[in-house]
């Protein structure tokens, strides 16, 4: 018992250390080389005042972040290139950012909700969209939901399942505490940028019961999945390579190529690197996402 506690107790250290670099790293890029949005603001949808900023032109591309980040932290190093080619529509979840909380329990259904009305109220009829972690599960559920609204999915280190995440990452969720983020950059940018500071401590509670709380989008439910998705995992990414190769072979990859085609959907698996630690592997991304999108 006391050598699961311990594993447990490193994994979270692992995770809070490589969100401190992954943070550190996009604050240094947003000072350098992070474009300035030419729209941002509020939208009003479901109850939220949801904060958004627009980048770029060309195909519109929806970025949905991962928990207890927002649009600078977790994607400050792949904007400035991805607005070369597309619209970049960021934004930024309940709670997290500059998107204060509400009295609503996290959803996946929820969320996915949000996404789709500020596209509503953007006027933006269809897009492609790209999510990490849980921004890429609520990604997956807003294809699931409005397969209209979405023409390609870019799904990066997540999951359709609770238990797609091993059991060491499962452990986690239940341990985690505001307390273990004090001192951290990921606290310091919510001091930064929350409407309201002082709600910190009961947020993170709020959500990190959300993210230990078991669900499943269902297999049955991808398999109708029409539209091209590309999956991105890191090899050590936390997640289970069962559920990998379940959700790419319900979305018509793992055939033989050569004998039946190559799917419209894609597998991409970067080496050497961690579920946090895949978001400042940049060059590796875009080496994978560009031809995915570009491709008509």
């Amino acid at each position: 018992m006391k050598t699961k506690v311990y594993l447990s107790t490193f994994f979270l250290l692992l995770f809070v250390f490589n969100a401190l670099l992954n943070t550190t790293t996009a604050q240094e890029t947003k000072s350098t080389t992070l474009a300035t949005p030419k729209t941002s603001g509020y939208a009003p949808v479901n109850g939220l005042k949801m904060y958004y900023e627009i980048y770029g032109e060309g195909k519109p591309l929806v970025l949905i972040h991962g928990s207890y980040m927002g649009i600078d932290l977790n994607y400050g190093q792949l904007i400035p290139e991805l607005l070369k080619n597309h619209t970049l529509i960021a934004l930024e979840l309940q709670g997290h950012a500059r998107t204060a909380d509400i009295d609503r329990d996290y959803s996946f259904d929820a969320m996915a909700e949000d996404v789709a009305a500020l596209l509503k109220y953007l006027n933006i009829n269809s897009t492609d969209v790209l999510g990490y972690s849980l921004g890429a599960t609520i990604a997956l559920n807003l294809t699931i939901k409005h397969p209209e609204l979405v023409n390609k999915l870019v799904f990066i280190s997540s999951v359709y399942k609770y238990e797609g995440w091993i059991p060491a990452v499962r452990n986690l969720f239940p341990m985690i505490k505001p307390e273990f983020f004090e001192h951290t950059p990921l606290k310091t940018e919510y001091d930064r940028l929350a409407p309201d500071t002082a709600h910190w401590k009961p947020w993170v509670i709020k959500l990190a019961k959300f993210d230990a709380t078991p669900f499943d989008l269902g297999i049955e439910q991808i398999k109708k999945i029409n539209c091209p998705v590309l999956i991105i995992k890191a090899d050590n990414d936390g997640i289970d390579l069962d559920e990998i190769n379940e959700m790419y072979t319900a979305l018509g990859g793992g055939i033989s190529g050569d004998m039946a085609g190559i799917p419209k959907s894609q597998l991409a698996i970067i080496p050497g690197t961690s579920h946090v630690a895949l978001m400042m592997a940049t060059a590796s991304l875009l080496n994978v996402i560009n031809p995915f999108l570009q491709k008509l």
